[in-house]
């Protein structure tokens, strides 16, 4: 497999940059059939969050998928060189798993990534990017994250980027009692910070959203725990100015809240203090509105590096993440060579068959007329030697597709590489009677 991953994140480049080359969901499949029209690309998956834009392929060496993200996204490769990294083969396969089990998340061990990596699976495999190389990647990829999740305690922390927002918010306002928050777009992660701060003690929540039916929905998730209210699209700036903590999240090219805005809120609520959570990307929130005196604006990169300084605590439940990884990565590399070389074997015994069967052919006018059972006997005893013979052979070639080594399984293949004339041999006649030839026993998983 000629794997190649190419990607920026939030460790490599700034949610400037990131925001200019976000996918949005809707055009992931048009963009993933983009890339297979890159000559040398056979199959491809995109994966495209707040933090993280990446491309995995099945490629051929030289490929230029940076030339494609040119094209397509409009960024020069001046400015996206410096901050992309590229990962081959057993690198991406590293990555890939470690992205899954959230180990190169902004938050350790936060659950919803591996949930947005199936949902990039699902949008590829639908469109028909994801063929038979990317598929058995990708299920291994989430038996990894999964195994992570059940053998170490990765994802106990309560540190996450929605805690982190409530953090912030006590700090500003000293008790969240009684705050009204205004939920903006019906992203996963403004629900979950939501939550946080009902725990906290916010006593409202106002809902948008462009589709006002996903409002409602998300509304009523909430129902239990306070009345919520509905406010519709036309109403964003006149609801906005009476929230003391707005978390937006929606799908906007631009932000929807620009400093002029913000100004106005001020006036409204009488200079009392206004605090933005921006989870989206592109933002919602121009950052310029966080220079107006009483409003506090924070982006994912900013939840981020407060976020970074409590992970302290996580790092022994990573060190023990990164083992499981280390070893699903093996393990997926050999099932790889194991498949790798199954071809030999098959063609191992199919080789041993034909000889079988020319040498029955050689000396069949010697054995004159058959019965049918004395035929089933040839049958027996001749495959029952030819599978002893090739049984040690066999056992050498998957044990050298299980320690990688590539020049024990050429030294095989060539000593067994017969020529034709020693495969049909010396003498023609009738055929036996018999079955076709079966290849039998092909048994190469570890």
């Amino acid at each position: 497999m000629n794997l190649i991953l190419l990607g920026i994140n939030h460790k490599t480049a700034p949610i400037e940059l990131r925001e200019r080359i976000f996918i949005p969901r809707e055009s992931l499949a048009v963009t993933g059939l983009g890339l297979l029209d890159v000559a040398g690309v056979s199959e491809a998956m995109i994966l495209s969050t707040c933090n993280r834009v990446e491309f995995l392929t099945v490629a051929e060496p030289g490929t230029d998928l940076v030339g494609f993200l040119h094209g397509r996204l409009g960024v020069g490769p001046e400015v996206l060189k410096p901050h992309l990294y590229e990962f081959r083969d057993r690198e991406a396969v590293r990555h890939l798993f470690r992205v899954a089990a959230s180990l190169d998340s902004m938050v350790v061990g936060e659950p919803q990534i591996l949930g947005q990596v199936k949902e990039a699976y699902s949008v590829a495999r639908e469109a028909g990017t994801v063929l038979s190389q990317l598929e058995p990647l990708l299920q291994s990829a989430f038996a990894a994250a999964k195994k992570v999740r059940t053998e170490t305690e990765i994802g106990s922390s309560t540190v996450s980027i929605a805690s982190v927002a409530v953090d912030l918010a006590q700090k500003i306002f000293g008790s969240l009692q009684g705050k009204r928050v205004f939920l903006v777009g019906a992203g996963k992660m403004s629900e979950l910070a939501a939550r946080h701060l009902i725990q906290h003690g916010a006593g409202t929540i106002l809902v948008a959203n462009r589709t006002e039916e996903r409002a409602v929905q998300m509304a009523a998730r909430f129902r239990d725990a306070v009345a919520p209210q509905v406010i519709a699209w036309s109403e964003l700036h006149s609801a906005a100015a009476t929230a003391d903590i707005v978390i937006t999240s929606t799908g906007a090219a631009e932000p929807i809240f620009r400093k002029e805005a913000g100004q106005a809120f001020l006036h409204k609520r009488k200079n009392r203090p206004m605090f933005f959570i921006d989870i989206a990307v592109p933002r919602d929130v121009d950052p310029e509105m966080n220079r107006l005196e009483g409003m506090f604006v924070y982006d994912i990169d900013d939840l981020q590096q407060v976020a970074s300084a409590h992970m302290a605590e996580r790092g022994r439940e990573a060190a023990e993440a990164e083992a499981v990884i280390a070893a699903e990565v093996e393990r997926y590399h050999q099932k790889l060579r194991a498949v790798n070389v199954a071809p030999a074997i098959v063609g191992l015994q199919r080789r041993a068959e034909e000889m079988r069967i020319a040498e029955i052919r050689r000396v069949e006018t010697r054995l004159g007329t058959l019965t049918g059972e004395q035929i089933a006997a040839v049958e027996v005893l001749t495959r029952g030697l030819v599978n002893k013979f090739l049984h040690p052979t066999m056992q050498a070639l998957k044990q050298a597709a299980r320690e990688g080594d590539v020049a024990r399984i050429e030294a095989i293949r060539e000593t067994y590489s017969l020529n034709e004339a020693e495969v049909v041999g010396d003498s023609a006649g009738p055929a036996l009677d018999k079955p076709e030839p079966v290849v039998e026993n092909v048994e190469v998983g570890l």
